[in-house]
């Protein structure tokens, strides 16, 4: 291979992205409370909240390290949300506290939907200690509901601050820390096949699968050869993409993606669906709400319609 693209930069994308990721996961345990302190969070908060992507971070990580939090994804389309929300609204007005409902619109806040990789609604996701704990999708019977939050209690319950439980023992994934050891080591091979292995167990594992992206990105831009921005053929569907990798890797999402937007106008058919679909992959290893990553859709929507 001539002249690789540089992992240096590559490699710091995804160390920033995991390092974000574990400020998030769960913190050690609290000193056990004094005798006759309550044990399950009290029901002074609301029952049901309203999430946007802007308080996601403190309605629902943060709340999930006091008290668990269930997220109901919908929409107002969306005729089985519309049979779901009312069973989930009135079992958490009837929880005493114990967790809370978080209602997210997907369309008015598609960060959140795109942080859970929803593929369909309603889509309900249990939070604790800041991580998914189980999920489910589709309409379900209020019993069963009802069944499936009293089992995510009785397994994390005793995480919430202000539970029984011994000082300073921390909470760890062990699956996790081993792949990033591999990562730290510079193995991402072993890496990605490690948190690969981690999303497909846990599904709404959110840190795996976003770290699954920037390692396959990483290890795909690195085997191409940078003069690919300079040679490839306007035509050359895989040359064109491939220079938008080595753009990306080198810091550029702007030119990166305005060259996929101009495959994507001068494309018909599966080179155009391919085109479009890896922009979208691209968009994925930043923040939505990105002012590139905004501008950028708002150019392929142009471009498709």
């Amino acid at each position: 291979m001539s002249g690789a693209v540089d992992l240096t930069a590559l490699k710091e994308r995804a160390d920033a992205q995991r390092a974000a990721a574990q400020n998030a996961r769960p913190a050690p345990r609290p000193a056990a409370p004094e005798a006759g302190a309550p044990t399950q969070p009290s029901a002074g908060g609301p029952a049901v909240i309203d999430v946007t992507d802007a308080t996601f971070e403190a309605d629902v990580i943060e709340r999930s390290t006091r008290q668990l939090v269930i997220v109901d994804l919908w929409a107002t389309w969306c005729g089985p949300c519309k049979q779901l929300s009312p069973i989930l609204e009135s079992l958490a007005a009837g929880a005493n506290g114990s967790w809370v409902l978080a209602k997210v619109d997907v369309d008015a806040n598609p960060g959140i939907a795109q942080a859970f990789r929803a593929q369909s609604i309603p889509m309900v996701i249990a939070i604790a200690q800041g991580q998914p704990v189980t999920a489910f999708q589709g309409v379900q019977p209020a019993g069963q509901v009802a069944a499936w939050i009293d089992d995510i209690l009785a397994k994390v319950g005793h995480t919430f601050t202000g539970a029984d439980f011994p000082a300073d023992e921390p909470v760890i994934d062990e699956r996790m820390a081993a792949a990033d050891q591999l990562m730290n080591d510079g193995d991402f091979a072993g890496a990605l096949e490690a948190y690969k292995a981690i999303a497909a167990d846990e599904p709404t594992n959110t840190e795996a699968a976003s770290l699954v992206r920037n390692l396959e990105f990483m290890l795909r831009a690195s085997a191409h050869d940078p003069s690919i921005v300079d040679t490839a053929a306007p035509g050359d569907v895989d040359a064109q993409l491939a220079a938008a990798d080595v753009l990306l890797a080198n810091q550029q999402p702007e030119a990166a993606f305005d060259r996929i937007i101009a495959l994507v106008k001068v494309t018909a058919g599966d080179d155009r669906t391919k085109a479009r679909t890896r922009l979208l992959e691209l968009f994925e290893l930043f923040d939505p709400a990105e002012p590139f990553v905004i501008t950028a859709r708002r150019k392929l929507a142009s471009a498709l319609y």
